[in-house]
């Protein structure tokens, strides 16, 4: 990792440090999965079977995973893997549930009643990829929300393997969260799936979930339709960015920052300190730990995007996070939560020593599907709130109208829209209201 003096950069400079990876070609990828959408719209299932073939090497005969294989996936797994499944679950579950809405019902001012309804979703589409890790707790982070928003219908789409069957941690997580229809599909040709329809995956009305950038593309693009199902949130490559001082573990530091860099060969790893002690102690720690992990290719090409930024004090290196907008935060400062006030852009945060980022990802209960590449700037994470629509009502009385009708009327004509005021002052003159 390269160690920065965040004071000795020009701005440009400070631009570049802060700088995620690029993507690639976005217009490549915009093309290919422009053309990708338009046979899965065409030819449907058939569409879907030829791009699973040239893109996950396997021929499948059936795209539904049947009573078999899900019997098959459930028996895959140890005691131990499905009791930690269900502990996440139950962890997700508690936090999840206590972020429904209620009705609301007000009266504004006499005879003018305001409400707000909740309605869940009709149809929602999930999607869990499989890219070079199976991802069961992007099923749990997915599931437990829509369940407990009341979704009626409720698919989910994942890649299938050089075996034809998609991954047994990721049918069994499924399972254990109520969801009964799977369909081996993946890439941006799922997403299209998802978005129109095929003769055997159903239309949803929007659709979740993280994947690369075919398939972040594919969302935007059938957001973007009014034929096509709204998505979630940008999501791209995994960011950390950690904030530490003298006080930290050094050691600490470096796992939470592996723990990332290890996702993807595009992922993003970053500390910013106050302590020069502290940053030649990670970047070395960096190095013993990285050689006894497993994804070798993976970390070289990360890490070599990853940086330590040496600032003046804590305030400087809140300010550098806020303008970075990292998905992950970890503080590992005294007192954290003294900090916590002064966080304005970031996905989730994780305070002190003892919160690691994986907790996060896997079990603590909060949602592991969050806005990276900057765009904590405006978007939240994953809550149970992104699986409801809420519907406002409202109803006059007589006397309501009266008192409140003129107010509406003259702005209708501030605003030059008569057909609006006549709509009111019709109303009013049978009422014998002023107009």
């Amino acid at each position: 990792m390269r160690i920065l003096a965040w004071n000795a950069l020009s701005d440009a400079e400070r631009r570049a440090a802060l700088a995620r990876p690029e993507k690639g070609s976005r217009g490549e990828v915009a093309a290919s999965v422009r053309e990708i959408i338009a046979e899965v719209r065409r030819d449907g299932d058939a569409a879907l079977r030829r791009l699973t073939e040239r893109f996950d090497a396997v021929r499948l005969d059936a795209l539904t995973v049947s009573p078999a294989e899900l019997a098959r996936a459930r028996g895959a797994l140890t005691a131990a893997q499905l009791e930690a499944l269900r502990r996440a679950i139950a962890n997700v579950e508690a936090f999840h549930a206590a972020q429904r809405l209620e009705p609301l019902a007000l009266e504004v001012m006499p005879g003018v009643r305001c409400e707000r309804l909740v309605r869940a979703i009709s149809a929602v589409g999930l999607y869990v990829p499989a890219g070079s890790a199976p991802l069961p707790s992007a099923v749990v982070m997915l599931a437990v929300p829509a369940r407990l928003a009341g979704c009626p219908q409720r698919v989910l789409c994942t890649p299938p393997g050089r075996d034809g069957a998609a991954h047994p941690a990721v049918l069994a997580a499924a399972q254990l969260c109520g969801i009964e229809r799977i369909f081996k599909v993946g890439g941006a040709q799922a997403i299209a799936a998802l978005a129109y329809g095929t003769q055997t995956i159903p239309k949803v009305d929007k659709i979740f979930g993280p994947g690369n950038a075919w398939v972040t593309e594919a969302k935007q693009r059938v957001a973007g339709d009014p034929d096509g199902a709204a998505a979630d949130l940008p999501a791209g490559p995994s960011e950390v960015l950690v904030i530490a001082d003298e006080s930290a573990h050094a050691e600490f530091v470096a796992a939470d920052l592996l723990a990332q860099a290890e996702y993807d060969a595009q992922a993003q790893a970053v500390l910013v300190t106050s302590s020069g002690d502290l940053a030649r102690a990670v970047v070395a720690a960096v190095d013993e730990q990285r050689r006894a992990l497993s994804r070798q290719s993976i970390l070289e090409r990360s890490l070599a995007a990853s940086r330590c930024i040496l600032v003046e004090d804590l305030a400087a290196a809140l300010a550098v996070a806020n303008e970075y907008a990292p998905e992950h935060l970890i503080l590992q400062v005294r007192e954290p939560r003294r900090w916590l006030g002064e966080v304005r852009n970031a996905g989730s945060v994780f305070l002190g020593p003892w919160s690691p980022e994986p907790l996060g990802d896997y079990c603590s209960g909060t949602n592991h599907v969050l806005p990276t590449y900057g765009y904590a700037r405006a978007y939240s994470g994953l809550s149970t709130l992104d699986f409801v629509k809420r519907i406002t009502v409202q109803e006059l009385s007589a006397a309501g109208l009266s008192a409140l009708g003129p107010v509406a009327a003259e702005l209708a004509r501030l605003e030059g829209l008569d057909a609006h005021a006549n709509a009111v002052t019709r109303r009013l003159a049978v009422l014998g209201a002023p107009r």
